[in-house]
């Protein structure tokens, strides 16, 4: 539950701080009127995210146990590969995410109401797309149930309140540590869902090698433990992995951590936080891009 838990309040503050962003921007330069259609994108980002999850929770009823483990599998290295990129892109764009946003939002308030649907559906339903994927991913390789499910929704409720808080000026956050902490514990995870999703296809002889254990501490750590429980809720621990399992979890870890160190080394020194949302409502939100009205004076 603590893994989907804290797996929801990333993934959920990255949208709502999207959300936010774009909110105070349209209210800095008087639009208010587009912010019905800015929520219309919101919503229907949020409605397909829900709906690729039921599709994904539901949808291999009735098949076959090979077909299913082969499906799980598959989506589960998908999800990694999801996750992964979605980890390096906010540690390279986080400081400068709001003026990104709000270039592409000024020209959406030029190209018309559409425009402003598009951009709000694309900038929520990419955090949305993935966290359902990755929250799906990391429930079915620990076992199913509701518990991790209630984890990810207490997750995203409280970086709704956490961003409303943020949006009222009652807490600042320093948002680049926090997905470069948060960054970290979700790359161990990912390790563990791909771990899972290869011992899927094991399972669905796929690849091979499910028989050739690499050990077994199911005696010292038993599954149905609190501890086992913990582990596997956590980093998606298994006592009794392949060697395959564990080569591909090793291998993950070895390459994408020193990755990810030196991506979020080299993009701290000298970088302008522009992603501190801790302004109050209606107050002015610095901007490096020039508004419509300015930009039209200057031609």
């Amino acid at each position: 539950m603590l893994a989907n838990y804290l797996i929801g309040l990333r993934e959920g503050l990255e949208a709502a701080l999207v959300v936010g962003i774009l909110v105070a921007y349209v209210v800095k330069v008087g639009r208010r009127d587009v912010l019905p259609r800015l929520w219309l994108g919101v919503g229907v980002a949020v409605a397909l995210s829900l709906g690729i999850g039921a599709v994904l929770t539901f949808g291999t009823y009735g098949l076959t146990f090979q077909a299913q483990e082969i499906i799980g599998g598959g989506l589960s290295i998908v999800a990694v590969g999801f996750v992964t990129w979605m980890v390096f892109w906010m540690a390279r764009t986080a400081r400068g995410l709001r003026g990104e946003l709000e270039s592409g939002l000024e020209r959406a308030l030029a190209g018309g109401a559409w425009a402003v649907v598009a951009l709000a559906f694309l900038s929520v339903g990419r955090e949305g797309i993935e966290t359902a994927l990755f929250v799906w991913a990391t429930v079915q390789s620990t076992g199913g149930g509701t518990t991790p499910l209630i984890g990810a929704v207490l997750g995203i409720l409280t970086a709704v309140a956490i961003q409303l808080a943020i949006y009222r000026g009652v807490v600042r956050l320093d948002v680049a540590r926090f997905f470069r902490v948060t960054g970290y514990f979700l790359v161990v995870v990912a390790a563990g869902v791909l771990a899972y999703g290869v011992g899927d296809l094991q399972e669905a002889s796929v690849l091979p090698g499910r028989a050739s254990l690499a050990f077994d501490v199911s005696a010292a750590v038993p599954p149905t433990s609190w501890y086992g429980t913990l582990l596997q809720g956590l980093v998606n621990f298994t006592p009794t992995p392949s060697w395959l399992q564990v080569v591909v979890w090793v291998a993950y870890l070895a390459v994408v951590v020193p990755l990810f160190v030196r991506a979020t080394r080299r993009r701290r020194p000298g970088i302008t936080d522009g992603t501190d949302a801790s302004v109050p409502r209606g107050a002015s939100v610095p901007s490096t891009t020039p508004s419509p009205r300015t930009a039209g004076a200057s031609r």
